[in-house]
């Protein structure tokens, strides 16, 4: 018996997938995708707010998305090199997600990004 392959490293710098509003967000017409909670960094930030965040209809903070549904803090080209311009007071959701998780697996393939590429 073999040993098991060990997985690939995922370099989130080259990804950025999971920065994007989902598929299923998408056709469901919810636009809506980084809540940032009131106990979050960003919200003691009221000039980066401003600039960066939206309420939605339940008056929720959420991160705006550019019309390709990329979170507008996120510089760079997708699946190449990107860089989160907030990282240091990046959400609570944003701080979740871990490569190699259903939620990175399933971003990297919505946005055509190898998920065995390192």
């Amino acid at each position: 018996m073999s040993e098991p392959r060990p997985k690939p490293a995922l370099d989130c710098v080259t990804c950025g997938a999971c920065c994007c509003n989902n598929d299923g967000n998408r056709a469901a017409g919810f636009f809506d995708y980084v809540e940032v909670h009131p106990g979050d960094a960003l919200r003691k930030r009221s000039d980066l707010l401003s600039k960066l965040a939206i309420r939605n209809a339940d008056r929720q903070v959420h991160l705006r998305l550019t019309e390709d549904g990329r979170c507008v803090a996120l510089d760079g080209t997708l699946g190449v090199s990107v860089h989160c311009s907030i990282y240091a007071l990046r959400p609570t959701v944003c701080r979740r997600v871990q490569p190699h998780s259903e939620e990175c697996l399933s971003a990297r393939r919505e946005r055509g990004i190898d998920a065995t590429a390192g």
